[in-house]
């Protein structure tokens, strides 16, 4: 019995090993000294980017809107990874945040995921960091892309792979000289998983099957279907809706669990902090 759990434990431990991991682009520890205080920007829309909807000027302030309600989620979770010392959202204007910080967008195809990747003015950022003390900042970006995707019926039986407007949302967190420190979608690790926010198309099967015609017309949401899928709440195990936003939540737990660091690498609460919990 005792040859058996040590041939376990050994042949375990490389497991157990590849669990610590970290998807910073420095060491868990220079995160722990260097990074303490985190601002989270409210939500940016890139307006200019790829949103080939055809009632844009109605689609905009709808997204506006759901990442005005939702982003309070995202720093909810992040301050429950214990990451750091500090989160707090930051009291600025995003469109013109944006304007200002904004450098260049690069459409990128790494590791086969397709994303918008941002690129910002050093100076601004080091402004924006020093004028709320910050030791980093987050930025997090809803932008349109058009890419391919293969998209079953709703009987499972159908699919069309073709190219389809999506909404993604990408983030990163940089320190004051303009280091990335982190990014998402994250390629720190073997398996990329890396999910839109929404699709802005579908094939429409049931017209093609209804005209007897072999060709599948590609169609937009209509304004209230997007709406309802980005309002759309998570139902618990009792079916039960919850105030999480099915949609936001997905890409926000995302961020999190890339976020937090290993136990051994989280910062000590201090003394006054442990004892007013």
């Amino acid at each position: 019995m005792k040859r058996l759990i040590v041939l376990l434990s050994t042949l375990l431990l490389p497991l157990l090993a590849g669990c610590a991991h970290n998807y910073y682009n420095i060491p868990q520890t220079t995160v722990t000294e260097k990074v303490r205080v985190l601002g989270v920007v409210p939500i940016i829309l890139d307006e200019e980017s790829d949103i080939a909807f055809p009632q844009r000027e109605d689609l905009l302030p709808l997204l506006v809107t759901m990442n005005r309600s939702y982003e309070r989620n995202l720093v909810r979770l992040i301050k429950e990874t214990d990451t750091f010392y500090t989160v707090t959202l930051l009291d600025e204007d995003p469109k013109q945040l944006f304007s200002q910080l904004f450098l260049r967008r690069e459409r990128r195809d790494d590791a086969s995921v397709q994303y918008n990747k941002y690129f910002w003015k050093e100076e601004v950022l080091a402004d924006l960091l020093k004028k709320h003390h910050l030791d980093a900042v987050m930025l997090v970006v809803v932008s349109g892309i058009t890419k391919p995707d293969r998209v079953y019926s709703s009987n499972l039986l159908e699919y069309l792979s073709t190219d389809y407007n999506f909404l993604v949302m990408t983030a990163q967190i940089l320190d004051g000289s303009g280091v990335l420190l982190w990014e998402y979608p994250n390629f720190r690790q073997h398996s990329v998983s890396y999910k839109s926010l929404l699709n802005l198309q579908y094939p429409d099967f049931d017209e093609a099957k209804h005209n007897q015609s072999p060709k599948v017309i590609v169609k937009f949401k209509s304004l209230d279907g997007i709406r309802r899928a980005l309002e759309k709440r998570r139902l618990d195990w009792l079916r039960r809706e919850t105030p999480d936003a099915d949609l936001y939540t997905t890409q926000f737990e995302e961020m999190a669990d890339k976020l937090e660091l290993d136990r051994e690498n989280k910062p000590k609460q201090p003394a006054a902090a442990e004892q007013a919990k």
